[in-house]
C-alpha cells in the first residue's frame, strides 16, 4: 500500500513563497516507475481542485490555469519526493494541500477521482 506524507505548509504573507514536499513510503524504484503524482487543494466551502501533476519519470507536467507561472512541480525519485514550489502567493491560494498518486501514464491528470492514493494534507495560509 502506497503511503504519502505532505510537509512544508504554513502561514505566509501575500507575495511570499512556500515549498511543499510529498514523500512516498514505497521503495524508490517502484515510486519512480509506477506513479504519477498530483497536488490538489481544498479551501473551506469549496470543492477540491487540481493544482499540478507530474508524470512518473518527471518529464511531463500539468498545471491549473490559476497557478501557471507561479507554481513549479518537480520530483526526485531517488529521494521518493515530489515538490511543489509556490511563488507569488495570493490569499486565494489558502487551502489544505494534498498530494496524491496513481499508476496512470501519459499526461498527468488534474482529476482527483483518478488518484487512489492520498496523503493527509498540509495547511497553507496566505494572509497579512
Amino acid at each position: 500500500q502506497l503511503q504519502l506524507v505532505e510537509s512544508g505548509g504554513g502561514l505566509v504573507q501575500p507575495g511570499g513563497s512556500l515549498r511543499l514536499s510529498c514523500t512516498a513510503s514505497e521503495s524508490a524504484s517502484r515510486f519512480g516507475w509506477n506513479y504519477a503524482v498530483g497536488w490538489f487543494r481544498q479551501a473551506p466551502g469549496k470543492e477540491r481542485e487540481g493544482v499540478s501533476a507530474i508524470s512518473s519519470g518527471g518529464g511531463i507536467t500539468n498545471y491549473a490555469d490559476s497557478v501557471k507561472g507561479r507554481f513549479t512541480i518537480s520530483r526526485d525519485n531517488a529521494k521518493k519526493t515530489v515538490q511543489l514550489e509556490m511563488n507569488s502567493l495570493i490569499p486565494e491560494d489558502t487551502a489544505v494541500y494534498y498530494c496524491a498518486a496513481n499508476r496512470g501514464g501519459g499526461l498527468p491528470t488534474l482529476e482527483s477521482n483518478e488518484y487512489p492514493y492520498w496523503g493527509q494534507g498540509t495547511q497553507v495560509t496566505v494572509s497579512s
